[in-house]
């Protein structure tokens, strides 16, 4: 056995990393994720019990002592620096430090404006109270619920207010030592409250970056679907509109036919249960690639779909029902993309069956495709009933006739212009620029277009 062998043994033999071994993922984690989920959403229900615990605690740790306890060890060092009150002065001076707490979260400036107003007021009666740690609590409010504009302001103030405090201490302790000290938990209350306010602002921008997120995944799916709809809608049309038009038109020659010629009349009915059949055969092929799941084998084959070169069936199939259609064609056609091409027969077919539902069995149409350079042109022109008035046909503007043809021709920066000929008839002129596709295999209708 080499050296790879038992590499690779051992890389199979040890057991992957595990999710659960993960530290947020730990029971205790996540018992104190729940617990810390729940103190945020009492907190925004009730943020007041919050506040109200904090100068609770202060008034309890720093407070209380003080009015009990007489601590003889620390005011015989300060009594050459500092002065004792009596406990109502103290009470006072410890209610204007401690009590503004209360609307540390809702008002910070003002909370910090009386809390240090009252330490300089105590600094001017000489007095040295444990709850001065209010002070740096106020502070720390400031930055992560104030202003931001204001902090200098507050931190000179601050720091002056203790300097006065470091050249009040008893001559054991060094004055920048004192200064030293004092200036670090300044620093501190700052970083702290920065960190915090920072933390919150990147979580915030997470959620609403989340937000936007799914907001804009739900209408990309409502977009793509109601793009999925149309084109199914488009594919419907084309192949029940087409299809049903020739057999409409057969059906009424034939019922003309059947007491005159009625070997026409037979005729009409094949030609009717050709074009039945294979209208039937394109719906499920289309329907098939709608489908989910893997397809089974009764399910029918999917074909390719119709192109450039199926256009010469399409035009049998219209002289089938009456009217005359002369195609010609000229340039590289059968090099185009296979969704170029599906946009120029489904564009042809749409055309030649407006021609058929309006020009009538007795119509002329004359059609062209041609490739000149990078534009790809489709000119169809009928010559039927209606077409002295000069007037714009009914429904061609409506449904997904016309605006179907000028969405295929859209996705290859094309147009279609369609209305009355100047010397009488129906024109239709389509332009598609096949510059990035000719020949590339590759084109935005293969998305689009799918098998039919």
């Amino acid at each position: 056995m080499n050296i790879d062998d038992t590499d690779r043994r051992t890389a199979v033999d040890d057991p992957p990393f595990a999710e659960a071994d993960l530290p947020w993922n730990h029971p205790l984690a996540r018992a104190l994720s729940r617990l810390g989920r729940r103190l945020k959403q009492g907190d925004r229900n009730r943020p007041w019990i919050l506040d109200a615990a904090v100068t609770a605690v202060v008034a309890l740790m720093f407070c209380v002592p003080e009015l009990v306890h007489d601590d003889d060890g620390m005011r015989h060092g300060f009594d050459s620096r500092f002065t004792e009150l009596p406990w109502p002065g103290t009470l006072a001076l410890q209610a204007g430090l401690v009590l503004p707490l209360l609307w540390r979260r809702r008002r910070p400036s003002l909370a910090f404006a009386v809390i240090i107003s009252v330490f300089l007021l105590q600094l001017a009666l000489g007095v040295w109270l444990r709850a001065d740690i209010a002070v740096l609590i106020a502070l720390y409010s400031l930055v992560l619920h104030g202003e931001l504009r204001r902090l200098p302001a507050a931190c000179a103030v601050t720091a002056g207010a203790l300097g006065l405090v470091a050249v009040r201490l008893p001559s054991e302790v060094h004055v920048l030592d004192a200064l030293f000290f004092l200036f670090s938990t300044i620093t501190a209350a700052v970083a702290l409250g920065l960190a915090v306010r920072i933390r919150r602002g990147q979580l915030a921008v997470l959620r609403d970056r989340a937000t936007r997120l799914e907001i804009e995944r739900d209408q990309r799916s409502k977009l793509a679907a109601a793009a999925e709809r149309t084109r199914v809608a488009r594919e419907m049309h084309d192949i029940v509109g087409h299809n049903l038009s020739v057999i409409i038109t057969l059906a009424d020659g034939g019922a003309y036919a059947t007491d005159l010629a009625p070997e026409r009349g037979k005729q009409a009915l094949q030609l009717i249960g050709d074009t039945g059949r294979q209208a039937l055969g394109e719906l499920r092929r289309m329907l098939g690639v709608l489908r989910e799941g893997t397809q089974t084998p009764a399910e029918p084959e999917l074909s390719p779909q119709p192109g450039v070169g199926d256009i010469d069936a399409l035009c049998e199939r219209i002289r089938s029902a009456g009217p005359q259609v002369v195609h010609r064609s000229s340039g590289r056609l059968n090099t185009l993309d296979r969704g170029v091409q599906l946009a120029v027969y489904r564009i042809v077919q749409e055309a030649l069956t407006n021609a058929l539902k309006h020009g009538g069995p007795d119509a002329h149409v004359e059609l062209t495709v041609s490739v000149e350079d990078t534009l790809l042109h489709i000119d169809v022109h009928d010559t039927g009933r209606g077409a002295d008035t000069g007037r714009a046909r009914p429904h061609d503007d409506e449904g997904h006739g016309i605006p179907g043809m000028r969405e295929r021709a859209a996705l290859y920066n094309g147009t279609v212009v369609a209305g009355p000929a100047s010397g009488g008839g129906w024109t239709l002129r389509a332009t598609l620029d096949v510059t990035p596709w000719a020949g590339t295999g590759l084109a935005p209708s293969a998305t689009t277009g799918g098998a039919a």
